[in-house]
């Protein structure tokens, strides 16, 4: 699986503000803290906002704050906003003997899907990774 580097900011984002929340973070704040060019920022919590994954308020005391708690929000949800809905294979792309080829493809995907979708942006604040034995993210 190939991640993008939008969707590696956006990540950290979502995950910055559930860690700085409940109330608005300035984008400055989440930039800084996540060395995240500011400019790619803002054009990540725009998509997210529009998505209904973040709110935002205008202001001195504005800023972006979670929509859903965090245990509400999975990786899935974010990678779906940024990415979009991945490519399915077809089994006419793999002719012959290697046809299998899709199905093995597809049956991967499903399993990225099952475990980002099992895994929260509260997860990742507190360093505890479903399936990870108790052990802490590094």
């Amino acid at each position: 699986m190939r991640v993008s580097a939008r969707t590696q900011y956006a990540l950290r984002a979502v995950a910055e503000l559930a860690a700085t929340g409940p109330g608005p973070v300035p984008a400055e704040k989440v930039a800084a803290a996540q060395n995240i060019p500011r400019r790619f920022l803002d054009n990540i919590l725009l998509q997210l906002r529009r998505a209904g994954l973040i709110h935002s308020q205008r202001g001195p005391d504005g800023g972006y704050w979670l929509a859903r708690p965090p245990e509400k929000i999975t990786l899935a949800d974010v990678i779906m906003v940024i990415e979009g809905r991945p490519e399915h294979f077809r089994n006419d792309d793999y002719p012959g003997v290697a046809r299998p080829i899709a199905h093995v493809w597809s049956v991967l995907r499903e399993h990225e899907e099952t475990l980002l979708s099992e895994i929260t942006i509260a997860h990742i604040t507190r360093n505890a990774i479903p399936g990870g034995h108790g052990e802490p993210v590094p």
